[in-house]
This record gives structure tokens, sequence and C-alpha cells, in this order.
């Protein structure tokens, strides 16, 4: 369903009907991901989803799960299928595969997003992208590692463009934010981190230094080199508002920034030495 490659109504219920799952009264579809942050066991991502399912079946007992097979996705990504109409069986469902997860998988981190209730079987696919959505975002958020997609905010408003038309939610990251993962990454400094807290704080730069523990003329510093970077400048409404969409659509992508200790050149009089190589 990831891969809109189950879309067919008819061919949804066949599918479900040999996996012994009622999803006539509707399903929520759920994206769990784990990733370690130490080297582990072979097979720790089939352990993962045994977690997940676990967690989901402890409230849904014919909920099932899988690894996905998306191609470049960091850790190890579930889906689950969580059978039944109700909302509230399935965000305990979620809480429930998180705690699991939680208490399961000591040294990973986690982040879950959960879909609106597919009344519909022909509306799973559409679940499925909303359950993504969620948790890229989910991923990428200081706020917890769960999302519901109505949790979203404006991030639902790109749900169309990640599904139908990646490519292009993909070139306004490339011509907005990626500049400044890039440097974050190769000099391990704190750009976006720096842009997310400024916006968040409504451009005020006294804020932004308070919010971040740092000295404003860091600040000032970090927002010239957005605008060096990106050629999209902080102080009009529509640089910001750009950089803001190119926030969000780095988000809804799945890309994690790097950041890092911000020892940056300029901001303490030093030049930060160039990296042979990316951040692990």
């Amino acid at each position: 369903m990831l891969q809109r490659e189950l879309t067919d109504r008819d061919a949804l219920l066949a599918r479900a009907k040999e996996l012994s799952l009622a999803i006539e009264d509707g399903a929520t579809m759920i994206v769990a991901r784990a990733h370690p942050q130490s080297p582990t066991d072979e097979g720790w991502r089939g352990r993962v989803r045994a977690v997940a399912e676990r967690g989901a079946r402890a409230v849904s007992s014919r909920s099932i799960a899988a690894l996905s097979e998306r191609e470049g996705v960091p850790g190890a990504e579930v889906l689950v299928l969580v059978p039944g109409g109700e909302e509230a069986v399935a965000a305990r469902a979620a809480e429930a595969i998180l705690h699991e997860m939680e208490a399961a998988l000591a040294g990973f981190t986690f982040a879950l997003g959960r879909s609106r209730i597919a009344e519909d079987p022909a509306e799973l696919p559409r679940a499925a992208s909303e359950a993504l959505l969620a948790a890229n975002v989910a991923q990428g958020s200081r706020e917890g590692a769960a999302l519901a997609f109505e949790q979203t905010g404006a991030y639902r408003l790109l749900l169309s463009a990640m599904s139908e038309n990646p490519s292009e939610l993909q070139r306004f990251y490339a011509e907005t934010v990626e500049p400044l993962v890039a440097y974050d990454d190769q000099y391990e400094t704190d750009l976006v981190r720096t842009l997310e807290t400024f916006l968040e704080a409504d451009g005020n730069v006294a804020g932004t230094a308070q919010r971040l523990f740092t000295h404003r003329h860091t600040i000032y510093y970090r927002l010239e080199r957005v605008r060096e970077l990106s050629g999209l400048d902080v102080s009009s409404s529509d640089g910001r508002e750009k950089l803001s969409l190119g926030l969000k659509s780095m988000r809804v992508l799945g890309i994690a920034s790097a950041g890092g200790p911000a020892l940056e050149a300029g901001a303490e009089g030093g030049r930060v030495p160039r990296r042979s190589g990316r951040r692990s």
C-alpha cells in the first residue's frame, strides 16, 4: 500500500480475507520506525516488526504488521494495519506500539505516525500515505515521537504532493533548505535548528537566542549564513515563507537534518576546518 501497488477495493478485500482481516467496517494504518543508536545483532529489523505487531495486538487482536520495503529508509520501518472503525481503539493501538517498542528496544530512537480511519477499504492506500507523512513529521519534531495525521497541521497540505509528485517536493526542498542541511552536516553547525527556532519565535532574534541558550550575535551570524547559502532573506516575508515551506518539505520527505555543536566561522572569530566525510 505504501508503494500504491494495491489500490483496487476488491483486490484489497480479497487480500484481507486471505489474512483473516475484517476491514469492511474500517481500518487504521500506522507507520512505526525504530533506529538503533549503536551496532546491533543481525535480524533486528524482524524483531522491530514483531514488537510493533505485539503492541498493536494487545489492543486489537487481529492487527497485522509488515516491514516496509521502501528504499532509503533509515532503520526499520513497519506498516501496521489495525482493523475497525473506532478512533479510540486506533489511538490506543498507536500508544501501545510506542510503549512496547520503548520497553523492548533499548538503545533505539522511535517515530510513529497514525492515519485517520479509512472507512472504506479503497481508502487504505490514502491512509498509508497519511501515516507515512505523520511519521516523517514526528521523526523531525521536537514535540514527541508519535503523531496522528490530524496533529500534523499545515503539513497535511503537502500530502498530495508527497503521494503524487514527490519529485516536485524534492525540487522545492533542494532550492530552499537543502544547502543548509548540507552545511550543517559538513561543519556540524546548527543552521536548520536555528532557522526553525527563529520562525517559531515569530522572527524575534532575542527570543531565538533565549530558546537556544546562545548569544544574539551568534543568531545574527547564523541567519546571515542562511541567506548566503539559500539566497533567501529571513527579514522578508517572502523569504520566511519559502524557507518555512522548505522546512516542511524536508519533514514530509522524511529527511533528517544533522546539526551539531555550533563552532562556526565568524561566530567566535574562528574557522571550522572542512570535514572529509559525512557524519555517521
